[in-house]
């Protein structure tokens, strides 16, 4: 007989523990974000995904990526994607094109550049008059990654388009195997390539598009209106999970951060990443928080007007929402 009731009350607990698993992912709500590209300078979004933050504030985040801010928004645009994560030009872009639906940036993750500039050879004492008479590969038009870099370029008294060849036919991602295969002399990367090309010998950073270029909004979240005001409980959420990645990414040492990211790059060694975590960790990559400010919105306005991108200035106002960013701040 108590053989039986034993055998019944582990029946029963295992019911109940099959209820509270099925209950706990029901209450999850699902969320699909599409990332600008699969990268370590978004390390603190990354260490809020694997710290199961979003879970903690009752998501289900789909991370899928999108090769290209065009393509996040257009998924953003067509529902495919209920959150986008780009550089805040495509809002601008899509804005000026008359989108019915505004997408409006809510939260700002990086603030400087994450690309670099790569040599064939060490450059100890490199300046940006060497990339004179040079041919390098470029990013694509209208883009982020290719407008600070023509931004910069400027600044040094450098004409884009009159004193070197910036090739912007290679599709993302596909430059540092041509730069590898021998086309151009320089090339801006992203990480990892940037240090798969040291490793490979194919190629040495010289600088960084990110200090070299100042502070600058670089990637941040945005979404439709029409989302937002339905589902402004998930976006604060988002928000609020992000604010706590962002902390911890400013409590901890480089190698802590790359432990716990390591999972989202398992083609890349520990130790790779580590390096790269290190290096936007020392040039200030991240924000101590996600609210994206109007000062910064206004240099990114005129990035866009120095490379011939704006139409017209856009009000901040009708663009960016600060107060997810805020409210996860308390």
């Amino acid at each position: 007989m108590k053989r039986k009731i034993a055998a019944v009350f582990l029946a029963v607990l295992m019911v109940i523990g099959c209820m509270s698993v099925y209950a706990g992912t029901e209450e999850l709500t699902e969320v699909t974000l599409n990332e600008v590209a699969h990268s370590i300078f978004y390390a603190p979004q990354y260490v809020a995904y694997e710290k199961g933050y979003f879970a903690e504030e009752g998501l289900d985040l789909e991370i899928i990526t999108g090769f290209g801010a065009d393509k996040v928004m257009t998924a953003v645009l067509s529902g495919e994607a209920d959150i986008g994560f780009m550089g805040a030009e495509a809002s601008i872009y899509a804005y000026q094109e008359g989108a019915n639906d505004a997408v409006v940036n809510f939260a700002q993750l990086t603030q400087r550049a994450g690309n670099f500039l790569v040599a064939r050879q060490e450059m100890p004492d490199f300046t940006w008059e060497d990339l004179k008479g040079s041919k390098v590969l470029g990013g694509r038009k209208g883009g982020m990654p290719e407008m600070v870099f023509e931004y910069i370029l400027k600044q040094n008294g450098i004409g884009p388009e009159t004193d070197l060849e910036i090739d912007q036919s290679i599709d993302f991602g596909s430059t540092a195997a041509a730069f590898s295969g021998g086309l151009g002399d320089f090339s801006v990367e992203f990480e990892p390539s940037a240090t798969a090309l040291e490793q490979e010998g194919a190629g040495y950073v010289v600088a960084s598009l990110g200090v070299d270029s100042g502070y600058v909004p670089y990637t941040s979240y945005s979404a439709k209106t029409s989302f937002m005001e339905e589902h402004p409980d998930v976006i604060q959420k988002f928000t609020n999970a992000l604010q706590k990645g962002m902390e911890y990414v400013r409590e901890h040492s480089p190698e802590e951060i790359a432990e716990v990211i390591a999972p989202q790059f398992p083609e890349t060694d520990l130790d790779t990443i580590t390096t790269i975590v290190k290096r936007y960790y020392e040039q200030d990559t991240w924000k101590d928080n996600l609210v994206f400010e109007k000062e910064s919105f206004e240099l990114l306005q005129d990035i866009l007007e120095g490379a011939g991108e704006l139409k017209e200035r856009v009000s901040y106002n009708d663009l960016v929402i600060t107060d997810y960013a805020e409210e996860a701040l308390k």
